[in-house]
């Protein structure tokens, strides 16, 4: 099923019909629709559906000059018209008038920041709230993640989840001190928290073989752009933002289909004492 949800992320223009899917699944069409809807709560085509709008979402606000006819194309509507129609029933509004909401809230969100607490870098952190200049685009290579799923809200769960689930895990099967990857599958603005995934990574070396129950997948190699945060755990959200909203606009980039991601040094990483965290926030570009 979890190879199942990353093709539908990497195919959302293309063909997502039930014979198309069922065969990613290996599942006979009958039994594989049956499955999808217990294991996900949602039929397959309102799953498709509601992926196709929330990832046009993300790319209308990450691209203030994308058409939202562009848009419907690019996540496989047929025409401006259903596209519509779909994005007004998952956010209740066009979606030229949702995105212009978004981006005069998240503008007034950050004047009051601004107005409501220290200046930049009294708490240490290197993030501030201009828009980041130390972006690199680097060539990373693909890599191969042994990984542990949640479901759910980003934020505290997702400390609880790496404190008691994680951490655990990597010590137990010695993988503790690698490179260890936060894979954001959706966005928490646009995904409701129910449904959003995340899944926690390590590295596995060269001709390891993972344990028979592992999920084991491969975080895609490419062009990314990778923004340096260290500083409070709760400010992640401020460096997502204006890597996303503020950075990306103006660089003639666009995001393509593979997932975001924080990637974890071997002497970074969270540290539970402080309520620090020190990771390169990775977002896949390509050339509009």
């Amino acid at each position: 099923m979890h190879r199942v949800l990353a093709h539908v992320d990497a195919h959302l223009a293309g063909t997502l019909d039930l014979a198309t899917l069922a065969a990613v699944a290996n599942f006979s069409p009958f039994h594989f629709h049956r499955l999808f809807a217990a294991w996900t709560g949602e039929t397959l085509a309102d799953y498709v559906r509601r992926r196709r709008v929330e990832t046009a979402a993300v790319q209308l606000l990450a691209q203030p000059r994308l058409s939202v006819l562009n848009a419907a194309l690019g996540v496989g509507f047929g025409s401006a018209e259903a596209f519509a129609r779909a994005f007004r029933a998952r956010f209740g509004a066009a979606p030229s008038v949702w995105r212009a909401a978004q981006r005069k809230d998240d503008q007034a969100d950050r004047k009051i920041g601004q107005a409501g607490r220290p200046a930049p870098h009294d708490d240490g952190s290197t993030m501030n709230t201009s828009p980041p200049a130390d972006v690199r685009l680097l060539d990373l290579p693909p890599v191969r993640i042994a990984y542990l799923r949640h479901l759910g809200a980003y934020g505290a769960p997702l400390q609880r989840f790496w404190a008691r689930s994680v951490a655990p895990w990597l010590v137990l099967h010695g993988r503790d001190g690698r490179i260890t990857y936060g894979i954001s599958h959706d966005d928490p603005g646009v995904t409701r928290a129910p449904a959003c995934r995340y899944d926690a990574g390590v590295a596995l070396a060269d001709g390891e073989t993972p344990g028979r129950d592992e999920l084991v997948a491969e975080l895609p190699g490419g062009r990314y752009a990778v923004l340096r945060f260290d500083g409070p755990v709760d400010r992640i959200g401020e460096g997502w933002t204006l890597l996303l909203r503020d950075w990306l606009p103006g660089t003639g980039l666009q995001l393509d289909a593979r997932p975001c991601f924080e990637r974890y040094p071997p002497d970074g990483g969270y540290d539970a004492d402080s309520g620090r965290l020190r990771c390169e926030i990775c977002v896949p570009v390509a050339p509009l």
